[in-house]
């Protein structure tokens, strides 16, 4: 049977669409192809660009001794990471790939002291020795100051330098010379061990609240979480407030578990990144919870709150789990990984991470529910305060006492004597002062100050409600 001549033009216009939608298949599968070619084409032009550069500077430049391959590799790496324009990712060496190690690891090996150097000082001063290690263990203590490092004088060294020339490899000796006092001064050489980065503190708050700091989340920081955990429900808590206020971050691993301490179910942080393998979404599992549903919770930030402590913040406050009380946090919402290339380690911005709700905090933050800031100075009051601490009043009232804590009669008395003397700062704000230099010279400061931190005072009260206290029932 013959077609009808009316079918024709029909089938040859199908004819025509299905061509054309071929011809557009085609198309779409090669356009990405050939954008891909073109685009290992300038690679490998800018490559080859870029050798004869490195090259044509290392054989003319002016300067012979500046050109060690290794030292234009890495001026070339950190302008690689430059151009990003991302301050996340960068070329590693010295001061910050150390920290990036102690995170990484949580441990170093050295002899156990938290330090600080102000410019011009003689030399280092200890902060506080950390309970258990070599230099507790050897009457290193508060307020000493370090003179010298294995017989080199500090006062010319930076605070790195001198956090260096302390650690090095477990098991070795290192002579501190150190002032104790106006005129005390001995040697005291220490073994190094391998130390964990102390990271957890805990206490119980009045009313049966249990109180736990985290200052960074280490590969050690869950464990601890969970111990301190234990400690609260043999102290019978009934209410708990984690602090993670000036924590910068740390593991995503050790924050996905510690959050699941806290959730039963659900998503606790997820990631998107340009490859299948950098998305990802951790969820809670009920086995590992540890804190019950009926206890309340409160999560303490601020502005110094960063990264995995904002996960931590943003999945209890997305899931109803916690309130979240104090400033806004910083809002860096993107997850870096630290690579090794023949020698020469990165970090790079690999994906960014996004809260239960779906929400990136990038930039913005996690904003709390009770917005409660810390007390701090009026701008009236920065030009007496940086005369006190120029003129180290506070300190040299403190040590005046030889130990003591010094009285209400006498810090009074003080304070009136500033006052005469023309420092107008507010008497609550230098109460505050004078307290945290006693807690400074003491080995064992307390883990929390009720009387003057506003932001743990009002999370009490809130814990301590007729509704919190029902709750917690």
């Amino acid at each position: 049977m013959q077609s009808s001549p009316r079918r024709r033009p029909e089938r040859f216009f199908w004819i025509g669409v299905s061509a054309f939608l071929l011809a557009a298949v085609v198309l779409v599968a090669l356009v990405p192809s050939a954008l891909a070619q073109n685009r290992d084409a300038e690679r490998r032009e800018m490559m080859e660009t870029f050798q004869r550069v490195f090259e044509f500077v290392q054989q003319n430049y002016v300067d012979e001794t500046k050109v060690d391959s290794r030292t234009l590799m890495e001026g070339a790496l950190k302008g690689l990471f430059d151009a990003l324009g991302d301050p996340y990712s960068s070329y590693l060496k010295g001061e910050d790939l150390r920290v990036l190690e102690d995170t990484t690891t949580g441990e170093y090996s050295g002899i156990g002291v938290v330090i600080s150097k102000e410019d011009g000082a003689a030399g280092a001063e200890v902060v506080t020795p950390i309970e258990g290690t070599p230099a507790y263990r050897a009457g290193v203590s508060a307020a000493d100051l370090i003179l010298k490092v294995n017989g080199e004088e500090t006062r010319e060294l930076t605070l790195n330098d001198i956090v260096d020339k302390i650690r090095g490899p477990n098991g070795t000796d290192v002579t501190l010379t150190v002032q104790r006092g106006k005129s005390l001064t001995f040697d005291v050489t220490l073994r190094r061990e391998t130390l964990e980065l102390p990271t957890v503190k805990r206490a119980m708050l009045p009313g049966s609240i249990g109180y736990l700091r985290i200052s960074q989340f280490t590969p050690h920081t869950a464990r601890d979480v969970s111990d301190a955990i234990k400690f609260f429900a043999q102290s019978s808590y009934r209410a708990l407030v984690v602090d993670v206020r000036s924590n910068g971050g740390g593991r995503l691993d050790s924050v996905v578990q510690i959050a699941d301490y806290f959730l039963d179910s659900g998503p606790i942080v997820s990631t998107r990144g340009r490859t299948r393998a950098e998305s990802f979404v951790w969820s809670a599992r009920a086995s590992d919870t540890l804190v019950p549903p009926a206890v309340p919770v409160l999560v303490l930030i601020n502005g110094g709150s960063a990264s995995a402590s904002e996960i931590l913040a943003g999945a209890l406050k997305d899931t109803g789990r916690a309130r979240v009380i104090g400033e806004t946090s910083y809002g860096k919402g993107t997850v870096q990984q630290i690579r090794n290339e023949d020698g020469f380690e990165f970090k790079l911005t690999m994906s960014r991470y996004y809260t239960p709700a779906g929400t990136s905090i990038d930039g913005k933050g996690i904003e709390p529910d009770v917005v409660v800031k810390d007390e701090g100075l009026a701008e009236g009051e920065l030009d007496a305060y940086n005369r006190l601490i120029k003129e180290q009043r506070i300190r040299s009232f403190v040590e005046s006492f030889q130990g003591a804590i010094p009285g209400e009669r006498e810090t009074t008395a003080f304070i009136e004597s500033l006052a005469k003397e023309g420092f107008q700062i507010r008497e609550r704000y230098l109460r505050k002062l004078v307290r945290d230099e006693v807690n400074r010279t003491n080995n064992n400061p307390p883990v929390y100050d009720l009387d003057y931190d506003v932001v743990l005072q009002k999370a009490v009260e809130l814990l301590s409600s007729p509704a919190s206290q029902a709750a917690s029932r």
